[in-house]
């Protein structure tokens, strides 16, 4: 553990009161807080999350887009020792009463409304037994039947204010560095979500050395477009610029002209994202009117990067510094990064070096470690590796082995200086505009549309995207079904990024001896 940092995040943020107290933490357009009023708020959250009842190890949901209460509200909780679980925005109702309901969540934070979505409506429907109170980030609609009671933001603080500070206090004094802080949920092979369980000194040792490896530091004008409810945005995000003393700027959505009116008005410093949030800014028309002196860092990942990307993020935005990383939920999120003085060549080739305490080899099918230069599946073992799925055990133990090694499913090359390059997947996992989908999950949803007999998912190359999913389906005989009508279909089912992009209708799919389906095939357009 860094000598100079806490193991918890409570702990974190009082350090950022003291150490930065005045300076502005989170700057929207309505308000700036500083870290001083961040923590305010938090402790205003925690008060209102024991009048409720919540407890040290009780489950908390956030289902909202990127804000400031999205950040007070997830302090505030695991002030009083209860465990995080964010919300991905583009689920849709069955899909996050899934986590709610597999998490055992009690408190759901949430907006009304988003983009044209209500997501109270979208639980109204469903089963959540242990949900006994929802939220509301600002306006609130009517009450949906049969879903827990729906409180506003500001009533359930003022709740609050009957229990008093010094057990506030004691409660986030009970918090320890290895109480699990957060339940991020990822998808598998099974088709299910997964819960990753992380410890508060995990998440805090490894977004210090990612701060400290990428060059953040206190000052910095950090533009948040990665979401809050993935670790790119939450760990890598808000904690990291806790940690730091950076200012951070959270932008809901994403648009290409807005982020860059943000950059140019409020001199944005570092801007983190998925490879396709440059290549986006890179195509706005507007791009050379505008003034980008300011940008200094990007840190990339989650996706190839070509180096003439690299190239023209450096000559056409002006970023001085683009760096790369590897990592997955199961590793706190990092597993290995670029140093902030790599040269282009290793950071359009390599995701890095392993981070300190982390050990990471490329390992044949035995298990064995292969030769330099050879490929095999990447494992990883350190203080980054999970504490397992929750309440999962065999799931975790199919993941980490006896010896500690995270299999983490991916092919990769260490070079003879110890950088990794990601070469193929082992899994079926492809990445849509920096999301991860499993074709599992995909496959189990689609399958439930009546006229569908077989489906298989795959990713195909997409200029904007990186990939996007294309999905092979035998119908059932006697059903009729076109591409148009089941891309609207899945629309209302899934996320829109797992929604397929490409439909292709084959009379059967080609298998194996076992009858597995074999991906390998479809790929290479050996169907029916």
């Amino acid at each position: 553990m860094h000598g100079d940092i806490p193991p918890t995040i409570p702990q974190v943020l009082a350090r950022a009161v003291r150490l930065f107290g005045a300076a502005p933490a989170i700057v929207e357009e309505h308000q700036t807080l500083s870290f001083g009023a961040l923590a305010a708020q938090a402790a205003r959250v925690a008060a209102a999350c024991l009048a409720a009842g919540i407890r040290h190890g009780d489950r908390v949901a956030i289902w909202a887009p990127n804000r400031s209460e999205w950040v007070s509200a997830a302090l505030g909780a695991q002030s009083v020792g209860a465990i995080l679980v964010p919300l991905n925005t583009r689920l849709k109702g069955r899909e996050a009463a899934f986590i709610l309901r597999r998490s055992g969540a009690r408190l759901l934070f949430a907006v009304d409304e988003f983009l044209g979505t209500r997501y109270p409506a979208l639980l109204a429907s469903e089963s959540l037994p242990a949900l006994e109170r929802v939220v509301i980030f600002g306006a609130s609609g009517p009450q949906p039947e049969g879903l827990a009671p729906l409180q506003s933001f500001e009533a359930f603080l003022a709740a609050g204010a009957a229990v008093p500070e010094s057990e506030v206090r004691a409660a986030a004094g009970r918090v320890a560095g290895e109480d699990t802080a957060d339940i991020l949920f990822t998808s598998g092979t099974t088709g299910e979500p997964k819960g990753v369980l992380s410890t508060h000194e995990q998440d805090v040792q490894v977004f210090r050395t990612w701060s400290e490896f990428v060059g953040l530091k206190a000052g910095d004008r950090y533009l948040a477009v990665n979401p809050f409810f993935h670790s790119f945005g939450y760990k890598a995000g808000w904690l990291a610029a806790l940690l730091q003393g950076a200012t951070l700027y959270p932008l809901a959505v994403f648009d290409a002209g807005r982020a860059l009116d943000t950059i140019e008005r409020e001199r944005i410093t570092v801007l983190p994202g998925p490879p396709t949030l440059y290549q986006s800014l890179l195509m706005h028309a507007s791009l050379p009117q505008r003034d980008l002196s300011s940008l200094r860092l990007a840190v990339t990942g989650a996706a190839s990067v070509p180096p003439s990307l690299i190239t023209r993020m450096r000559n056409e935005l002006h970023f001085r510094s683009v760096l790369t990383a590897y990592g997955l939920t199961e590793s706190t999120g990092v597993v290995t990064i670029c140093p902030h003085d790599a040269d282009d060549e290793t950071v359009a080739t390599r995701c890095g070096r392993a981070i300190p305490g982390v050990e990471v080899r490329c390992a044949d099918a035995a298990g064995n470690p292969v030769p330099t230069g050879s490929a095999g599946e990447v494992q990883v073992r350190g203080y980054n590796v999970m504490r397992g799925y929750f309440d999962d055990p065999r799931a975790t133990a199919e993941a980490v082995d006896p010896d500690g090694w995270l299999h983490t499913g991916d092919v990769g090359i260490l070079d003879e200086r110890g950088y990794l390059r990601i070469t193929d997947r082992m899994k079926d996992v492809f990445i849509v505009g920096g999301f991860n989908c499993y074709p599992a999950e995909i496959e189990k949803l689609l399958s439930e549309h009546p006229a569908i007999a077989q489906v298989a998912v795959i990713g195909v190359p997409d200029e904007r995207q990186g990939e996007v999913c294309k999905a092979f389906v035998v119908v059932r005989p006697g059903s009729t079904l076109g591409a148009p009508e089941l891309i609207a279909w899945a629309r209302e089912s899934m996320a829109n990024y797992k929604v397929p992009r490409h439909v292709e209708f084959v009379p059967q799919l080609p298998t194996n001896a076992a009858g597995k389906v074999q991906k390998f095939a479809l790929r290479e357009g050996h169907v029916g």
